[in-house]
């Protein structure tokens, strides 16, 4: 795909007291050539971080953009699956904007209550795929893995910087890396700054795939698009409980889903869906 907007590409005004539009958002996403027919995919948003002269550098504005824009994304029922990409193929994040952290203090920071927004962005019942080319290092790893999955490109690289700078990882950079590799390699990518290559991060089981860097878009709009044919109400209840699974202790995890999975019995998708299966046809998806 290339950087060029498309046709159907919307632009809310994001912009924090007068500033830049840092983000791009395209509701119905553009359907890769893998797809055609399709000209648009209509149940998949596009989000593109959008300061490619910063390597998309996370200034608290662009958080605050990214979030606004997901957040109204997730209320909107047409809208079943979300991809995150950074503008340009050199870096999906590059990590926080140091120029903006370095003044602060802690005091500065919690009465700022600008880290509010990553609290924010776990509460987004969307899907979320992460289509990574080039860099995700400090804030930009945190927010792939804060993402669902992630598609790397074959040239993308991971990493938790932050020791290097007299710091540490702040925006989830400690638990979800560590959740997601073990403690033995969250640790020393942690404590020496080093970067992880992509198929590293394949291996290790950080990123859902790794493809060619030309086809990471496309790739992760294609996997979207497969999870937006699926049943809304089950989606963001699977994913939910998967979520979950990090957090609780086993027996608690299996009592949530078993609550959840005996919810979607009262949903019209579940009778749909077995009713389809039964009758040997395509089920058609309410949302209900």
């Amino acid at each position: 795909m290339t950087e060029t907007p498309p046709s159907n590409e919307t632009a809310p005004d994001l912009r924090s007291g007068g500033g830049a539009v840092l983000i791009r958002v395209a509701f119905p996403a553009p359907a890769p050539a893998a797809l055609a027919p399709m000209a648009v995919l209509a149940h998949v948003a596009l989000v593109t971080l959008d300061r490619p002269e910063a390597l998309n550098a996370l200034s608290f504005d662009l958080l605050d953009q990214l979030v606004e824009a997901l957040e109204t994304l997730d209320r909107d029922p047409a809208c079943r699956a979300a991809v995150i990409t950074g503008s340009g193929d050199r870096a999906f994040a590059a990590g926080a904007d140091i120029r903006e952290l370095a003044p602060q203090t802690s005091a500065s920071l919690t009465s700022g209550r600008r880290f509010d927004v990553w609290d924010r962005l776990a509460e987004v019942g969307l899907p979320l795929i992460a289509a990574v080319r080039g860099v995700a290092l400090g804030g930009g790893c945190e927010l792939a893995m804060a993402c669902d999955m992630i598609v790397a490109a074959e040239d993308a690289g991971f990493g938790q910087p932050e020791i290097r700078l007299g710091v540490m990882p702040g925006a989830g950079g400690t638990q979800r890396l560590t959740r997601a590799i073990g403690k033995a390699r969250a640790m020393e990518l942690i404590l020496t700054g080093r970067t992880m290559s992509a198929s590293d991060a394949a291996a290790a089981g950080l990123v859902t795939t790794v493809v060619p860097t030309e086809a990471t878009v496309d790739a992760a709009l294609e996997l979207a698009e497969r999870i937006a044919a699926m049943p809304p109400l089950a989606v963001r209840a699977a994913k939910a409980a998967v979520l979950d699974a990090a957090d609780r202790p086993l027996a608690a995890g299996l009592a949530r889903e078993r609550e959840t999975f005996f919810g979607l019995f009262d949903t019209q998708d579940q009778a749909e869906g077995m009713a389809a299966f039964i009758e040997k046809r395509p089920p058609v998806w309410s949302g209900r």
